[in-house]
C-alpha cells in the first residue's frame, strides 16, 4: 500500500475520531441541560450548546426522518455513532486487507 493512501486512510479515521467527539460531546451536553446542570442562560453555556447543535443537526436531520417517533427518545445520535463505528472498522479492515501496517 503506498504512503499517499496510508495517509488519506489516517486522516479519514481522524476525521471519524473528530465527529465522534462532537456526538459524544452533544449527548453530554443535551443531558446535562435537560438535568438542568447547565443553565442555557448562561452565555458560555448556550454559545457551546448552540454551536454542537449547528454542528451535530445536519448529521441528525436525514436519520430523523427515517427514524419512527418515540416521543423524547432521541435515537438519532446512537445510530449516528454505530454509523461511525461501522464506517472506522471497514476502513481498518479495508487498510490491512491490503497489507497496511497497525496505524490505528
Amino acid at each position: 500500500m503506498s504512503p499517499m493512501i496510508a495517509t488519506l486512510f489516517q486522516v479519514f479515521v481522524a476525521i471519524l475520531g473528530i465527529v465522534w467527539f462532537i456526538v459524544i460531546a452533544h449527548i453530554v451536553v443535551s443531558w446535562l441541560v435537560h438535568f438542568q446542570v447547565l443553565n442555557l442562560r448562561q452565555p458560555l453555556v448556550s454559545q457551546i450548546w448552540y454551536m454542537l447543535n449547528r454542528l451535530v443537526e445536519p448529521i441528525y436531520r436525514p436519520i430523523r426522518r427515517f427514524m419512527p417517533d418515540l416521543g423524547g427518545i432521541d435515537l438519532a445520535p446512537l445510530v449516528v455513532l454505530l454509523v461511525l463505528f461501522f464506517l472506522r472498522q471497514l476502513a481498518s479492515n479495508y487498510y490491512f486487507a491490503y497489507g497496511g501496517q497497525s496505524v490505528f
